[in-house]
Parts: structure tokens; sequence; C-alpha cells
């Protein structure tokens, strides 16, 4: 049975793969996806082109997404995870890179309580602050002075947010951790080895066995408004 079925009110099975993909702003994490995804065939999702996605779709539902961003709200974790398992179970592909997710604790346990697995394992792109300032400045010309104190927000955001994220999993043996300050090339060759040694016999399927009940379908988005109306302050950028 296809995962639109399930989408559409009916049971279905879904053998997936997941590995989380971690690291600071400018730590490369959409430069590795890209290569992840041409070598060893993963689908690349991110939170927020899923929710980009939505208001764009025209729906009833992307149009009070829009309207909480516009209005400086944040969409509950449920409502992200909804997003990113309703993707899951429309693709045909069995592998997924989820990319700048769980971005903070509250995200973790909002995906293993709805979609009910743990990733394969979590990609940490390892880097020191000071190299990825540098990065994100050379990326703007000029003004320099006015985005240094917002990349440094961001990074202390990450360390207070994220990185309780990698610790947890770190915990579980479920964490794989990249020398980021490398130039991209080098970064995923040592990438390719931690693929490589997975692939195959050693990455293990994880079977998603989803009874689809209306606060899964998209169909029936009402199930979800209340969560709309939640401002969530810890998931602040």
């Amino acid at each position: 049975m296809d995962s639109k079925q399930a989408m559409n009110g009916k049971p279905s099975n879904k053998k997936i793969k997941i590995v989380f993909v971690l690291g600071g702003p400018g730590s490369g994490k959409g430069t590795q996806c890209v290569k992840i995804v041409e070598h060893f065939g993963f689908t690349h999702f991110s939170a927020g082109d899923l929710l980009r996605a939505e208001t764009k779709s025209g729906s009833e539902y992307g149009t009070m997404i829009q309207n909480l961003m516009k209005e400086g709200k944040l969409v509950d974790s449920s409502i992200i995870v909804r997003l990113i398992q309703k993707a899951m179970l429309e693709s045909e592909n069995d592998k997924f890179l989820i990319d700048g997710f769980p971005r903070n604790e509250e995200n973790r346990i909002a995906f293993e309580k709805i979609v009910n697995i743990e990733p394969e394992f979590l990609l940490f792109l390892d880097c020191p602050e000071t190299e990825l300032e540098k990065r994100l400045l050379s990326r703007n010309q000029g003004r320099e002075d006015d985005n240094i104190e917002t990349i440094k927000k961001r990074f202390k955001v990450f360390m207070e947010s994220t990185l309780p994220v990698v610790s947890y999993y770190e915990q579980r043996g479920r964490v794989r951790k990249v020398n980021a300050a490398k130039s991209p090339e080098e970064v995923f060759e040592d990438i390719k080895a931690i693929f490589s040694s997975f692939q195959g016999n050693d990455i293990g399927y994880r079977q998603i066995a989803i009874e689809a009940k209306p606060e899964h379908s998209a169909s029936l988005i009402k199930c979800c408004l209340p969560f709309l109306c939640c401002l969530n302050m810890h998931q602040r950028k």
C-alpha cells in the first residue's frame, strides 16, 4: 500500500532509514547533503524548505503557517514533524537526510513521539565558532559590523538549543562527528567513509507502521489548528 493511501486514512507500512544532519550556521550542511544525495541515493529534506513549500502551496494550512510567520510567531514542533512525516510517506525513496533538524529537544521529542523511530545516526559537522564567523561574514559584502552581532546570536542559540540534541544522541552511540573546518572536499571524504561503512549491511531498516489518523492527514488539517496558535519561545533561531 503506497504512502498516499496512508495519508488518506488507511494503514501503511514503510521501511525507512533516517539520518539527521546538524552543525552550526555556516558549517556546510547544505553542501554536504547535496553530495550525500548524489553518492548514496538519499532524499534530502529540511524543515525550513518544507515550511516554505507549504506556504507557497496555497493551501489553507500553508496560509495559516505564513500568517504565523508574518506575525513573528513560531510553528509548533508537532506541525513541523508532521510535514516531515508526510514528505517521507509520499516519497518513493526509503533513505532520508533531515537537515538542520531536530533544532532543539522539543523537536526531537516530537519527532520520536509522532514518527516513533530514532535516526540511524546523527551526522554532526563540528566547526569552531571563529571559522563559522569567517565563513558567514565572507558571504556578505560589507556591513560586517551589522552582521557579526546576528551571527553571534545564531551561534549562541545553536550552542544552547541544538548541542543538547547532539549530546542526547551521543550518549546513545548514534553520533558520527566530522571536522567541518576542512575544505568541503576533505569533509566529504570523511563523510563518505562514514556512509560507506553503514551502507547496506550496517544501516538497519526501521519500519514505520503508521495507522493514518485524522491528525496525520493533510486533508483533515483542522486537527492540527490548535497547535498553530502556539508561540514556542524555545524554538527561536
